[in-house]
């Protein structure tokens, strides 16, 4: 029994580029799998399948550059299980001046930081990317 499933998705993606691998598993959730398409339009990762056996599973496939290096080079958890981080949308964070990703969890689904200021939204900053 895992304490922080997305937590635990995110540190699997950071082993598996660190490790050059091709694409990682990890249970399935229905937040998992918002949070990876938001990566997936952003360009961080390749691409996001849940499988249809049981017990589901959330296949991700890495990106990478063409000198091999990993499109991501920092992934970080931001709004813990025990300690909850919510952001106005003039107080969305921005990562390496607007060069990186935020992915909030707002009223209207899990979206990135530029999204949500679009829609004028806030919500809970799930992670960061870079």
């Amino acid at each position: 029994m895992t304490m922080d499933p997305i937590s635990d998705m995110l540190t699997t993606i950071r082993n598996g580029q660190k490790a050059r691998l091709h694409s990682v598993t990890t249970p399935a959730s229905n937040l998992k799998g918002e949070i990876a398409r938001v990566m997936k339009e952003s360009g961080y990762i390749a691409d996001a399948v849940t499988t249809t056996e049981f017990p589901k599973k959330l296949v991700i496939t890495l990106k990478y550059s063409d000198k091999a290096a990993p499109a991501i080079t920092e992934i970080k958890r931001v709004s813990k299980p025990g300690l909850r981080h919510y952001a106005s949308v003039g107080k969305i964070p921005s990562v390496l001046d607007g060069m990186g990703l935020v992915i909030l969890s707002t009223s209207k689904g899990v979206m990135s930081g530029v999204q949500a200021k679009k829609e004028k939204l806030g919500g809970e900053v799930i992670c960061t990317v870079a």
